[in-house]
């Protein structure tokens, strides 16, 4: 089945209502082929001999294609409800069963049998006495409906598509993976020779923003412990900065789930910037901690006793934790004045002050709470009580760090066979940072310390020496600094590179459908020539919805790249267009780097159509 009108009927009668039918889909809307009509070519010249009006066939034909009830007639005691089938094509279940047994096609023969019944459809009695039906008067045939939108793909002709709109509010990435699971399923009863391409949809987004979160995680912790292990050379000590890092993210997710806010590319984006900024308070304790239990550790060897390690590390908390807590604060309030924001810059830029706000609370909780307690149980030189006796620590050892790490090898985990190694792995590094015995090591006696001591000490006496001299060479340094940042061009917000592009040139007004055609073909082709594309989805004109009211002469092509980098040129995304043929230049009038900042400027600010029409948009009054 190639036919585009066939396409068109499988796509508004199977897909279509099979897909409206998953659950967060809104509507889909169809785009391209041919919408199969029954149309009546009425003859005047034949009417008028008939001394027919018009109206009277129009009516007739309206008449004719519904059914009546005849309300019930009585039977031998029992009622028999009374109808009129008049639907044209109608037929019963034998007949399609005759029809599918003789090799024929249910579709062809319906479709014969709505013509012929158009054909039959009485409009009155001539003079003499014989019946006038529509086809003495009218040509009576299949033909396409005027088409206002076209798809195409690849380059390789026309094409037939739909467009998924997802309800308001809906979890994207579980709706699309929903959507193409049942397109998956509804793949496999098409007609032979029709399959299902999926040109765009936003899980690959969606995954790269939630990836970009957690690589700027797992780097944060990465570093945290490569820092507290150098200096402090305790990385027990590193577990206290390693689990506020994801305790906060995940406490900001439960308030974003609470609010009912959604997890995109800006809000993530706050959570990211404040994950830097909620780790200091648990370094900054930490590293106080070690400080009064090196100080303890002098006082004891001057003669004079020794003090709990609970009541030395709960004094470190006392000391810093409130001012790490108004900290953090200060630094909140330093955000609110993005909520004053209006208009575009409100809506794109609100979420990120919210889950900033909020990363930078659960930090600020966390900073005098749970990072004391946890202070108490990691800084220590063991977890596992001296008094034990050996074969006891032994066998806690054993039991903590060997036995879950052998299950975690034997248990049938399917879902985690790639990462069955890593997780073993893992589980024996945290677990012997966590049981084995640490001692905790005097500032004085780390190299690196003493490194930076040596370096340190020189320098600020120099700068302390000639104070005033400093202070006009930071003054004049940052003078020199007001040209360059004259020169920088500034700019509301950066393109967002989310690796596919949408391309959309205009034309004149007025361009006709053939045209139309021709002309997204000939881009799409162009196009295609671009190693680092891997799909092209052309469309010109409208889909079959109210939310997409575009003219015949706006091309919205959606072009999909490569994810293998080893099929790039290595061009800037922006350069593509300056390698398009010299003679294929001109056609391009608007270009827009990604799929997004056009549907926000059109919402906000609204469109024009090529004959001067501007429809407004949310910022605009009526």
């Amino acid at each position: 089945m190639q036919d585009l009108s066939d396409l068109r009927g499988l796509q508004d009668w199977y897909l279509r209502y099979e897909l409206t039918a998953v659950e967060g889909v809104s509507e889909v809307a169809s785009i391209g082929g041919f919408v199969k009509q029954y149309q009546v070519v009425v003859d005047p010249v034949r009417l008028l001999a008939y001394e027919l009006p018009l109206h009277k066939v129009k009516m007739a034909i309206n008449r004719s294609n519904v059914d009546v009830g005849g309300r019930v007639i009585e039977m031998s005691e029992t009622e028999y409800m009374v109808r009129g089938l008049g639907y044209l094509g109608s037929m019963t279940d034998k007949e399609i069963d005759a029809t599918r047994r003789a090799g024929g096609s249910v579709e062809e023969e319906r479709t014969q049998r709505v013509l012929d019944g158009l054909g039959k459809i009485a409009l009155g009695v001539s003079p003499e006495g014989t019946p006038i039906y529509l086809r003495d008067v009218a040509d009576v045939r299949i033909g396409p409906e005027i088409r206002r939108g076209i798809a195409e793909w690849n380059g390789e002709g026309e094409t037939v598509g739909g467009i998924i709109v997802m309800r308001f509010g809906e979890n994207a990435r579980a709706t699309i993976d929903r959507a193409r699971t049942r397109l998956r399923e509804l793949e496999k009863g098409l007609p032979p020779g029709v399959a299902i391409k999926i040109a765009y949809d936003r899980s690959d987004l969606i995954d790269r923003a939630m990836n970009t979160l957690t690589h700027t995680l797992i780097e944060e912790i990465v570093i945290v412990s490569l820092i507290c292990i150098l200096f402090l050379i305790h990385a027990r000590s590193a577990l206290v900065a390693i689990l506020v890092l994801p305790m906060g993210v995940l406490m900001t997710l439960a308030t974003m789930y609470l609010l009912d806010l959604n997890a995109n590319i800006l809000s993530l984006g706050g959570i990211a910037i404040a994950i830097g900024v909620m780790v200091d308070s648990s370094i900054i304790m930490v590293e106080n901690a070690h400080k009064h239990l090196e100080r303890d550790r002098h006082l004891v060897e001057a003669g004079q006793t020794p003090r709990s390690r609970t009541q030395l590390i709960t004094e470190a908390a006392i000391e810093v934790g409130p001012s790490l807590f108004f900290a953090l604060l200060i630094i909140t309030v330093s955000f609110l004045p993005i909520f004053a924001l209006g208009e575009q810059s409100g809506r794109l830029f609100k979420p990120l002050a919210y889950t900033k706000t909020f990363s930078m609370i659960a930090g600020a909780l966390l900073a005098v709470t749970i990072i004391p307690i946890l202070m108490v149980f990691f800084v220590s030189e063991r977890v596992v009580p001296r008094s034990l006796t050996t074969p006891k620590r032994l066998a806690i050892y054993i039991g903590v760090i060997l036995a879950p790490a052998v299950l975690l090898a034997l248990m049938p985990l399917q879902q985690f066979s790639d990462y069955r190694w890593l997780l073993v792995g893992g589980w024996l590094v945290l677990s012997a940072i966590i049981v084995l015995p640490q001692k905790i090591i005097n500032e004085h006696r780390n190299p690196i310390s003493r490194f930076l001591e040596w370096v340190y000490n020189p320098a600020f006496a120099l700068v302390m020496r000639f104070r005033w001299f400093t202070l006009l060479a930071a003054v004049a340094l940052m003078a020199s600094t007001l040209w360059p940042l004259s020169q920088l061009g500034s700019e509301f917000m950066p393109p967002l590179e989310e690796g596919d592009l949408l391309y959309m040139p205009t034309t004149d007004p007025g361009l006709s459908a053939m045209k139309a055609r021709e002309l997204l073909e000939q881009t799409d082709k162009l196009i295609m020539q671009f190693p680092e594309v891997q799909t092209v989805f052309g469309k010109i004109g409208r889909a079959e919805t109210a939310t997409d009211p575009a003219p015949l002469t706006m091309i919205e092509t959606t072009i999909t790249l490569h994810r293998d980098q080893h099929k790039w040129r290595h061009v800037p995304v922006e350069r593509f267009w300056g390698h398009w043929p010299r003679f294929a230049q001109p056609l391009v009038s608007w270009l827009f780097p990604d799929s997004r900042p056009i549907t926000i400027e059109e919402l906000a600010y609204g469109y024009d159509w090529p004959d001067g029409t501007h429809f407004p948009g949310l910022n605009e009054v009526v």
